[in-house]
């Protein structure tokens, strides 16, 4: 069988090795030291000023946009444009902290959306919390440059794109904020862990004050001071002084130590999961069932999971039947359109038809893309790809 998953994290014998050896001497295993150390290796890898672990990429989307509303930045009612074709946990904080979901339909040759149909909808929306899709994305600078002549906020959901690039660039590295997953099976696993990069300081000082439950704990000296200052706040009674709405969504020291022995993997698992995806493509692109993707303008894609959109319902049956009967595990393509989704039915009333991501929804699958499989797996995966 071909699994989605193959370990809990990559290098998953040699690493818990010295997890245990970590564990029987630390004294501390709640936030502390290695999560501020995979923060700080995580920007320099990343090429981002600032970065705040949490303990998923849900919280991660969730503590954004709850920072961008502490600051103002965002108001109850503002209309936030978003991916349709995404996952569930980027949708719900905008629809719980009372903003208004405007979701926007993807290109089926990049499976994300475009500058093209981002204007549609730019004079609409305050900001946009667009998702870059199994590793790739659209013409992502032009949909920036966008977003700032027209003074909209821009975020990215990078949890399904670690790693890959368009002209150089990182995905992740275009909004004012990103955010990652480290979700087991995700590009770099903490079994369970989330990240937010920004370059901008005084939301980084708000993230952080929002994943634990509003104080001034984990700030810088100076910030702790102004706050008090501000506040009349003692050091005694900082202790337990709360001063904007939050969460706790901490991570542990478990997840941080992992983190860092992970991130000495980062460029041998992206160039895996590349390399293992320039070989599947190619058959797949010599197969007319499938929809072509148009990714020539990306540098580098890194996935970890490969999209199948077939050309009609019958063929869709046909391959998932085909993967299924073969013991490759598949899922639907992440969420599908989220507007199908029965929790944004039940809060939110659009007429707004996404055609392209129903067709997705309706017609696509993804196997796994992992830097452990086989040359057997893969060549396994290509024979599947090929037309009978």
């Amino acid at each position: 069988m071909i699994k989605l998953i193959k370990s809990s994290f990559y290098r998953e014998a040699k690493i818990k090795e010295k997890l245990l050896k970590f564990i029987e001497k630390s004294s501390v295993l709640s936030m502390s030291g290695e999560c501020l150390k995979f923060e700080q290796a995580f920007s320099i890898k990343q090429q981002r000023k600032f970065s705040v672990f949490v303990n998923s990429g849900s919280s991660a989307n969730l503590i954004l946009i709850q920072a961008l509303l502490n600051l103002g930045r965002l108001k109850k009612g503002d209309k936030v444009g978003f991916s349709a074709l995404t996952w569930a946990t980027n949708v719900m904080p905008i629809i719980q902290l009372g903003l208004v979901p405007v979701p926007l339909d993807c290109e089926p040759g990049s499976l994300n959306v475009s500058s093209k149909i981002l204007k549609k909808q730019i004079k609409n929306i305050r900001a946009l919390f667009l998702t870059n899709v199994l590793g790739f994305c659209d013409d992502l600078g032009e949909i920036a440059k966008m977003c700032k002549e027209n003074g909209v906020l821009f975020l990215e959901d990078n949890c399904e794109s670690l790693g890959s690039k368009i002209k150089g660039k990182l995905l992740g590295n275009y909004g004012l904020a990103s955010t990652f997953s480290f979700f087991a099976g995700h590009h770099l696993s903490t079994i369970e862990g989330g990240m937010v990069c920004t370059n901008d300081e005084k939301l980084q000082q708000m993230l952080r004050m929002v994943r634990a439950h509003g104080w001034d704990r984990n700030l810088q000296v100076s910030e702790q001071n102004s706050l008090r200052k501000t506040g009349g706040v003692d050091d005694f009674f900082a202790k337990y002084t709360f001063y904007d709405l939050a969460y706790n969504v901490r991570p542990m020291e478990i997840n941080g130590f992992i983190g860092n022995m992970q991130l000495n993997y980062w460029d041998e698992i992206v160039e895996k999961r590349e390399a293992n995806f320039e070989k599947i493509h190619a058959a797949m692109s010599l197969n007319l069932d499938f929809l072509p993707l148009k990714l020539e303008h990306m540098k580098l894609i890194s996935n970890f999971a490969v999209p199948v959109i077939c050309r009609d319902k019958k063929t869709f049956e046909k391959y998932k039947n085909k993967f299924q009967k073969a013991e490759v595990e598949i899922r639907p393509i992440i969420a599908g359109d989220i507007t199908r989704q029965p929790f944004f039915k039940k809060y939110c009333s659009t007429n707004r038809v996404c055609e392209n991501s129903s067709f997705v929804h309706e017609n696509g699958f993804y196997f796994g893309n992992s830097p452990e499989y086989t040359k057997v797996e893969i060549n396994k995966l290509i024979l599947l790809l090929k037309k009978t």
